[in-house]
């Protein structure tokens, strides 16, 4: 069975996944030459909250409706949760208010015309969908993003270094096969000989922390470029509900992104009714 985002889509994980990646995204914007954003596991792009997966999940309920909920009885934002809301509205204007953005349509937004956007997607009905969202808000977007219709662990050797010479790769596998971890750090390995410099943000489930950290560290085996990890459990890390939490392995992060990730996963985690913890931690220092 393939991987549906849609049963998913505006999870708390899905709102903390975005938040980081605009904050990398800004943290890059800080120097004015323009760099790649090169999305692995791009999705269709745009999901509607009110189909009939979603509906059945309801785990939009408890990410971004909740955090709009929050938003709307008053409660005070940081400016990076605030931006995201912002992008999501932007995006809904005149269209369906159940409509939420995947991460490469999320990423086109905020990117400037000076930076180039590929998001690979294997599956070529989703990649064609990824497409249509694109066109449908290419006025939001200043850049021509690319669809890439392959695989996304390949593309990290095709396209890597970019021409720019700077970059962010997005890896967000879905996890459902086997030997996912084994082609995770291959890539990862790989990404890293061939753009050394390259930001590399990894996406992973927390589902009982102690695996989490096995996981990040069977991972970084030989790698010696600063790791950062962003975890914002929502449950307790080894409560009994399944996906408890939310990671991002931040590889070769750029400056200040730890400190502000410490002011806004706190808030963030309040804002969701969250009663696990929002840490930052780093694992490779350089």
């Amino acid at each position: 069975m393939q991987y549906k985002h849609t049963f998913h889509a505006g999870n708390f994980a899905d709102v903390h996944k975005h938040i980081a990646l605009l904050q990398l995204i800004h943290a890059l914007q800080k120097k004015a030459k323009g760099f790649l954003f090169l999305d692995t596991h791009a999705g269709s792009g745009l999901y509607d909250l009110a189909g009939s997966d979603a509906r059945h999940s309801g785990e939009s309920h408890e990410g971004v409706a909740k955090l709009q909920q929050s938003v709307a009885a008053g409660a005070p934002l940081h400016a990076a949760i605030a931006d995201y809301l912002a992008r999501i509205e932007r995006i809904r204007e005149g269209n369906s208010s159940r409509l939420y953005p995947g991460s490469p349509l999320l990423a086109a937004t905020a990117l400037r015309d000076v930076d180039v956007c590929i998001a690979v997607e294997s599956q070529a009905q989703v990649s064609r969908a990824l497409q249509r969202a694109f066109d449908q808000f290419a006025f939001l977007i200043p850049s021509s993003p690319r669809v890439d219709n392959s695989d996304g662990y390949a593309a990290i050797k095709r396209l890597l270094p970019p021409s720019l010479r700077r970059g962010l790769v997005l890896i967000d596998p879905p996890y459902e096969s086997a030997d996912e971890e084994k082609q995770i750090a291959a890539a990862l390995a790989d990404g890293l000989t061939r753009f050394e410099q390259g930001v590399f943000a990894l996406w992973y489930p927390i589902k009982r922390q102690h695996e989490a950290d096995l996981f990040t560290a069977r991972l970084l085996r030989g790698i010696s470029r600063p790791a950062l990890a962003l975890e914002l459990c929502v449950n307790p890390a080894d409560h009994a509900a399944g996906l408890n939490g939310s990671g991002m392995l931040v590889i070769n992060p750029p400056w200040q992104f730890d400190s502000e990730a410490r002011d806004w996963q706190p808030q963030l985690l309040q804002l969701l009714g969250g009663t696990g913890e929002a840490t930052v931690k780093w694992l490779l220092h350089e």
